[in-house]
């Protein structure tokens, strides 16, 4: 933590208004806590199809939730793009400043063509949608501890940690959060639990606090995909490792298991769920079998858990490559309003 924190400047500045709304503006506020922008979506002329990736997953999943909750564009908090201080209070200048090549991009995005475009596209087309989205996760967080609850159509870029991106990660979305609630909030937050179920190891944040007591990872993942990063690995406090084509019936169950566990070795203040629905069956990168109705299913047992105890929940999207994901991910959020765990 002290590594994170001593490069973090505690001035006010006007500039924390983007992300940040006061708690009586929140309160309110007609609008649900769920935070989407149109900016989130990644057009790179159509270079955005060579990665598996859903580059316009929160618009697919906002025009659902209009159409099943009644909703409308008024109805969704809209962050503003963070800045490169902001970003400095997690990330190093030397990583930064690597995000200015076009080929350090192409190998966090995955998309190697992309070495070959000049980088004021990249910027335009990729970096500042992944900044939009990570503006989205710092303010679900603040709307988080004013509504018990809030969901970010977007972020939860568990592969990027503060010196290194990765696995379609620029950006530490999840650090730069708790680095921000640590801050912000130092009153109201003093212990965060990571829950990230994306399929894949969350290598980044695991990375960024290590020994940090005050921070507890939870981590279910599939062992033998991408990142397999063993050493990230001493990090997590409630690990569960699955093997290829894990079903709805175990995946639940060790959730279950590994929930209530970590409950009663650790009580946060707030938690961050990292939702990733790479899970499905049929996802070419996750290569999990769980069904739709294990991921609404999931959703539930999560909100449930902590809704329960009054803790904070906040959702964030993550990893999920299939067309259907954004109907499932809506399905799931419609579900969890009908069972009274969105208040």
């Amino acid at each position: 933590m002290k590594r994170l924190t001593e490069r973090v400047h505690h001035e006010e500045i006007e500039s924390e208004e983007v992300v940040w709304v006061k708690r009586e503006d929140a309160r309110s506020s007609s609008k649900l806590p769920i935070v989407y922008s149109k900016k989130y979506a990644v057009r790179f002329a159509g270079l955005e199809r060579l990665h598996p990736f859903d580059a316009a997953k929160g618009k697919h999943i906002q025009k659902i939730l209009c159409t099943e909750l009644n909703l409308n564009d008024g109805s969704f908090y809209e962050p503003k793009e963070l800045t490169k201080d902001q970003l400095r209070r997690i990330h190093t200048r030397d990583y930064l400043r690597s995000l200015d090549w076009s080929m350090n991009v192409a190998c966090i995005a995955e998309v190697p063509v992309m070495a070959f475009v000049p980088n004021r596209f990249i910027q335009s087309s990729y970096l500042r949608p992944m900044r939009f989205q990570a503006a989205g996760s710092i303010l679900a967080g603040k709307l988080a501890l004013d509504y018990g609850w809030a969901i970010n159509l977007g972020g939860g870029f568990h592969h990027c940690c503060s010196y290194r991106g990765g696995g379609f990660c620029p950006y530490a979305d999840i650090s730069l959060l708790i680095i921000r609630l640590f801050e912000q909030e130092p009153f109201r937050v003093r212990r965060i639990m990571i829950v990230d179920l994306d399929a894949h190891q969350g290598n980044g944040h695991e990375r960024d606090f290590t020994n940090v007591a005050a921070v507890y990872i939870l981590d279910m993942y599939n062992a033998f995909v991408y990142p397999k990063d063993h050493a990230a690995k001493q990090s997590i406090r409630c690990a569960v490792e699955l093997r290829h084509h894990t079903e709805d019936a175990f995946y639940l169950r060790q959730l279950s298991r590994c929930l209530m566990q970590s409950l009663a070795e650790f009580r946060p203040d707030v938690v961050i769920y990292n939702a990733g629905t790479d899970v499905l069956k049929g996802d070419p990168l996750g290569n999990l079998s769980i069904t739709p109705e294990g991921v609404v299913e999931r959703d539930r047992l999560v909100f449930s858990t902590f809704r329960t105890l009054r803790i904070p929940v906040v959702m964030l999207l993550s990893g999920g490559y299939l067309k259907e994901s954004a109907g499932v991910i809506a399905d799931s959020i419609a579900n969890l309003r009908q069972q009274g765990l969105l208040d």
